[in-house]
């Protein structure tokens, strides 16, 4: 199966090439190789390289710079999906593209269904709900939070250097989640894909956690395999505590039964995979 990744140096597409099925015949293209905001770039690629499977690893992430350039997150979460759906439909290929918990506005408190009504509260959440009705009923879309792998800019990274480098860190403690391990969610992209499922599906590690909850977890486990030398002092604060330029949901958990259901299998715990990536981090760096 020959497969389109876009977004393939992102912390999700290297583990979206790594972990590939052995049957599949990648491309892989990033910013420097494809202006994905570029229609014709796109619908030109598409045809030449006539791919099976196009996967969207791509987006603008950055959520507190889109309050002041919502017109580039658009451009690449919302506007470049519709041109990579629209080239895809036309040589008959599969589009599987990456979603976000943000696509909520945190006001329930249980696990939000896949066919729960969206309300984003910030420009990143907008443009990301832009992006899966861009993608079409024919797409398969996985909605994801809190992604992390060992290499890239994550959660993880910045709270093991802050780690290293301060004697107290101050995380949010009232926003809720769940942590996701990159190479899981990768895994499951490529399992869902390939059972040519379409529609909305939710996939992160199994759990719940607040940011500081994690962010003591990352403290635990990194004194645990020695990557600190005296572990830093971690205390919660409130979100009003530490204003951003956009608003989080303040709870995010997403409902997993269908994706459980469609793989077989259930998500590892955030916390089992959590010891993992450290472990990956001490033995390779």
């Amino acid at each position: 199966m020959k497969t389109l990744i876009v977004g393939a140096n992102g912390q999700l597409g290297r583990c979206l090439q790594a972990c590939a099925p052995t049957r599949v015949t990648l491309v892989a293209h990033d910013i420097d190789t494809l202006d994905i905001t570029d229609a014709v770039q796109v619908a030109a690629l598409i045809a030449e390289e006539r791919p099976e499977l196009v996967i969207n690893a791509a987006a603008y992430t950055a959520v507190d710079k889109a309050e002041s350039d919502e017109a580039l997150a658009h451009a690449i979460n919302s506007s470049a999906v519709a041109h990579l759906a629209a080239a895809a439909l036309a040589i008959g290929a599969r589009l599987a593209h990456v979603s976000t918990d943000f696509v909520f506005d945190g006001k329930t408190s249980t696990p939000y269904l896949p066919d729960a009504v969206p309300c984003p509260i910030n420009a990143y959440g907008r443009t990301k709900l832009g992006g899966e009705r861009a993608a079409g009923p024919e797409a398969l879309i996985v909605r994801t939070a809190w992604v992390y792998a060992p290499s890239g800019h994550n959660f993880v990274r910045t709270m093991l250097r802050l780690m290293a480098q301060q004697r107290e860190i101050r995380v949010v403690s009232d926003q809720i989640g769940t942590p996701t391990y990159a190479p899981g969610l990768a895994a499951a992209i490529w399992s869902l894909a390939e059972k040519r499922i379409k529609g909305i599906y939710h996939y992160t590690d199994s759990g719940v956690a607040s940011w500081y909850d994690f962010a003591v977890a990352i403290r635990e486990e990194a004194l645990a395999f020695g990557l600190l030398d005296a572990p830093a002092d971690v205390s919660p604060i409130t979100t009003a505590e530490y204003p951003t330029p956009a608003r989080r949901p303040s709870y995010s958990v997403l409902d997993k039964t269908s994706t459980i259901a469609a793989l077989g299998e259930p998500m590892r715990h955030w916390r089992v995979q959590l010891r993992k990536m450290i472990e990956e981090i001490k033995t390779h760096g």
